[in-house]
């Protein structure tokens, strides 16, 4: 965070970018700002490249007038439906819309909008730190514009709306999200007014979309502690709405003097154990300088935005998985006499029930959610094996499980260990070592040609002129078996001796003998 004075603003926009906006809005005499997040990323020294611009009159005018200024390479598009325009130049995407005021009625989320004044631009804004103007006409280039001392909450570290929260809130309930977002992207606190709103008007979340709901939670999940945003969600009555099986976790029941950990809270640092995992996993690749060069002490925490680039799945998808890994947990709790409570199959429970979460938050119902399903599914049995012997019959069958998925399955079990027992986390993590290390050995031998039987359920149909069946899967378990436990070699001859007596002993005889 720093301080800039108007001529300190003039200078940071003193770009040829923003300079032909100021002759193309002078041109048309017509009053044009740079607001929002780029002028608050400004005072807070981040990187910004989207630039949002009012304009008081039309921002298409505006728009068009800068296309021509910069010629082919640029790329205009109109939105006349929402008064609107982007211009794409290089690697700049700058977005006019010209000074306007909305209402909106109680049962909708679109707004009524009409032409307004830079003023009536500013009071619809969301945030103080998102209302503050910087004006780009030539003769008052530099100039802030912040009616709501939105600087002030940046350097107290503050998210609060600029007029009635409750009104802001209740107008556009997504405002509420993005607040949680910002407060969780930035590390701010939630005025307490403000936050107070939000747990009036939770309810009203229900008429926004589920793919505009998903944007935000995907923001959060992108931060470095995304965990804070949850919480922030939970205490206000949101997540009840969005992801009632996440906030039911949220409960600790004692019964006989023995009581059960807080799976909610224990979600959460698993979640924040897999952000911290992938941060330091991207920069343990890169060197010091270009690590120091690209993110900065202070901008560390955006370097978990890229983190295995390099893998079949974006690091979002591992941060859901660990989000749901205990999902099943509230439906498989019992209480046990002997023991006390248990959570038999959550994991299996969790992954049936992550189809359907997907489904109604709108999530997409592709590779990512079977990959998120899987992850939960399997994210005891690295568990199972460290807690006993790490043989390597139980390392060839999680890995053979697990495929391509094996290293992030790996990464959510160990940011799993979250025990105050600092001698069982150290057994659990001195036994993950060990299983990275046989799954190091398995994939230097090409562990998918030495794990698949040579033998296929084709051929095994064609033998014993069977169709797809119960039975036939049967063979083809008994030789998979054999092979991950190291029993039989994964060679033709002696895998089809061990077929010819399983089949036999089904009553099955081969037919081509």
């Amino acid at each position: 965070m720093r301080d800039l004075s108007d001529e300190q603003l003039a200078e940071l926009l003193d770009k040829d970018i923003f300079h032909l906006i100021s002759k193309a809005a002078d041109g048309l005499g017509l009053e044009c700002y740079v607001v929002g997040g780029y002028v608050r990323d400004l005072f807070l020294e981040r990187p910004s490249n989207d630039i949002d611009v009012v304009v008081v009159g039309s921002g298409i005018q505006v728009a068009s007038e800068l296309k021509k200024l910069l010629g082919r390479k640029a790329h205009l598009s109109v939105f006349r439906n929402f008064g609107t325009a982007q211009v794409k130049y290089r690697n700049h995407e700058v977005e006019f819309v010209g000074a306007r005021k909305e209402s909106y009625s109680h049962d909708s989320r679109k707004p009524v909008v009409e032409n307004g004044t830079l003023e009536d631009d500013q009071n619809r804004r969301d945030f103080t730190i998102n209302a503050m103007a910087v004006c780009l006409n030539a003769g008052r280039f530099g100039e802030l514009v912040d009616p709501f001392d939105g600087v002030d909450d940046l350097w107290d570290g503050i998210i609060r709306t600029p007029l009635d929260p409750d009104i802001t809130f209740s107008d556009d309930p997504l405002r509420m999200m993005r607040c949680i977002r910002f407060a969780t992207q930035l590390n701010f606190f939630i005025d307490d007014e403000t936050f107070d709103a939000i747990t009036r008007n939770a309810s009203r979340i229900k008429i926004v979309s589920g793919e505009r709901i998903v944007d935000e939670l995907n923001k959060i999940m992108m931060t470095d502690h995304p965990s804070k945003g949850f919480v922030d969600m939970q205490r206000a009555g949101l997540l009840q709405l969005i992801i009632p099986e996440l906030s039911a976790l949220d409960i600790v029941e004692t019964r006989n003097g023995k009581a059960h950990k807080n799976n909610f809270y224990h979600t959460l640092e698993v979640l924040d154990n897999v952000c911290k995992a992938q941060k330091l996993t991207r920069l343990s690749t890169l060197p010091a300088e270009d690590v120091a060069a690209e993110y900065g002490s202070k901008n560390l925490g955006d370097a978990s935005a890229s983190l295995h680039a390099d893998s079949g799945m974006p690091p979002l998808w591992l941060r859901w998985a660990a989000l749901f890994h205990d999902i099943g947990k509230t439906r498989s709790k019992r209480w046990d006499p002997a023991i006390g409570w248990t959570f038999h199959n959550h994991n299996s429970i969790g992954a049936r029930m992550v189809p359907g979460i997907f489904r109604r938050m709108k999530l997409p119902m592709d590779a990512k959610m079977k990959y998120v399903q899987k992850l939960v599914d399997l994210h005891m049995r690295p568990i199972a094996i460290a807690d006993d012997e790490v043989t390597d019959s139980a390392v060839r069958r999680l890995m053979n499980d697990a495929g391509d998925d094996i290293d992030d399955l790996m990464t959510l079990c160990e940011a799993d260990i979250t025990s105050k027992n600092e001698a069982r986390k150290k057994q659990f993590r001195e036994n993950f070592r060990m299983v990275r290390e046989k799954l190091s050995v398995l994939k230097e031998k090409d562990y998918k040609r030495l794990l698949q039987p040579c033998i296929d359920g084709n051929e095994i149909m064609e033998m014993f002129h069977l169709k797809p069946s119960r039975i036939v899967g049967t063979l083809k378990q008994t030789l998979k078996d054999a092979v991950l436990d190291n029993k039989v070699p994964n060679e033709r001859e002696p895998l089809m001796q061990l077929l010819k007596r399983k089949a036999k002993s089904l009553g099955l005889e081969d037919m081509a003998s």
